[in-house]
Formats: C-alpha cells, structure tokens, sequence
C-alpha cells in the first residue's frame, strides 16, 4: 500500500520535439545515467550533450555510460567521448553487458541510492540491469532491422528494487530528447565547462553568440572549449528560446 507521496524535490523532465506537452521520467532520484551505445546504434555526440543538459537543467547528478564496448570498433568510438566528458568532470563508465566489462563499477554506483538509466531505445539499459541483477529478467529487445534503431521493451517507467539495495527507475527509450521548463538564463549553466569563461564576458547576461568580448566565444577559439560541445549550446539555446516564444 502506499502510505505517503513525497514532495518532488527533483525532477526529469522531457519533450519530444514534435509535442509540447512534457513528460517527466523520473523524481526525487539522486542520480541519472545517461545510457548510450558505442555502436548499434553508435552514439551520436549530439545526443549525448542533450542528455546530460536534460540532467543538469533536472538538478540530478548526470554520468554517462557507454554500452556495448565489447563489439568490434567499439573503444574507437567510446574512447574519445570518455576523454571528452571526463575532461568536462562527468563520470564516465565505459561498459559491456555482455562481458560483463565496467559493470562492477556501474553496480557500485547503482547501489549506492537511487538512480535511473535514461537514453534512447536499443542501448541496452534492461539488459544492464539484468546482467547487474540476473533475478530481475527484465524483458529485452533487439535493434529493428528497418534503420538499426531500437525498439522499445520497456512502455513505462518503473522503480526496481536491486539485490544490493539501490533502487532504480527504469524509463522507456526514446528516439529524441526536447527539453523542457529550461529558460535561457539557464541553459548555459548546463554545459559546466562554460562557468569559468562566463565570468570573463564583458557583458552580464552574455548569451554566447553574438556579444564582443564573449568569454565563451574566446575559450572555443583557443580550443578549450569544444566546438561540438559549443555548437550543441547553440542548438539547445536556438530549441529553448523557440519553445519560449511559442508557449
């Protein structure tokens, strides 16, 4: 029986892009992992950098795992997204629920308090669960052939309750991330790398883009700030004021 209905603290909330009505994945978690594959389907940066905003605008902790390190080609792809997202100070496990590689250090942060693994269909988050908790036999699936993309095994979300002690909510995939309740004063504290070049622009309020004297600007033109990570902001700045303006 459920005796009380905590107050939402915390919240993961997402739109798709072709709805305005939002969707909230997950509450009150201390954690989100932002599950993608290295391959089938391989991992697309792009997405990736809009998972991790959905955590950071969320106010859960965001990590990125990377599944299927195992099949052929795979660390060439995973490798320098690690070094990229541990450089901005994510963690990053790099893991196989086939061979079982990474998979202690997922289950230890797993078990530590309550989490969700969230990404897109077909990267393999039951099938992490399942080789973390072999009781829970959690349905899985197989990538369509139509695409390679995922097919959905899990339709709604659910908490599970792990062996070790640690609960997770298991979400259903999905094919893209809009977002939702970011405004554009926020959407820059998203990307963490950004805080301490924020403090160099002339201008409060600097939006990044087109201002003299951006701190930003000039961190991507000496390299220390990614232009794939900036580019990334520009998409999610340009998605949220749309989004404003049409609420």
């Amino acid at each position: 029986t459920i005796e009380s209905v905590e107050q939402r603290k915390t919240e993961l909330v997402r739109r798709s892009r072709n709805r305005r009505a939002p969707k909230v994945l997950a509450a009150n978690l201390d954690r989100a992992f932002m599950v993608v594959a290295a391959k089938h389907p391989q991992a697309n940066p792009e997405l990736v950098d809009r998972l991790l905003v959905l955590g950071e605008s969320s106010g859960i902790r965001p990590a990125l795992v990377i599944n299927k390190i195992d099949l052929p080609g795979a660390r060439d792809i995973a490798e320098p997204l690690e070094d990229l997202y541990q450089s901005i100070g994510y963690l990053v496990l790099c893991v196989s629920a086939v061979s079982g590689e990474g998979l202690d250090l997922l289950q230890e942060e797993l078990c530590a308090g309550s989490s969700t693994l969230i990404g897109p269909s077909g990267v393999g988050k039951s099938s992490l669960l399942n080789a973390i908790d072999p009781e829970l036999e959690l349905r899985t699936g197989e990538l369509s052939r139509k695409g390679g993309t995922g097919r959905h095994t899990t339709v709604s979300a659910r908490i599970i309750s792990l062996s070790c002690g640690g609960f997770v909510a298991d979400t259903p995939g999905f094919g893209d991330v809009g977002f939702w309740g970011i405004t554009l004063s926020e959407i820059d504290h998203c990307f963490p790398e950004f805080a301490e070049h924020m403090l160099r622009c002339r201008f409060r309020g600097c939006s990044h883009v087109s201002e003299p004297d951006c701190g930003v600007q000039a961190a991507v033109g000496e390299g220390v700030i990614t232009a794939t990570r900036f580019s990334s902001y520009l998409k999610a700045r340009s998605e949220v004021a749309d989004h404003s303006l049409s609420r």
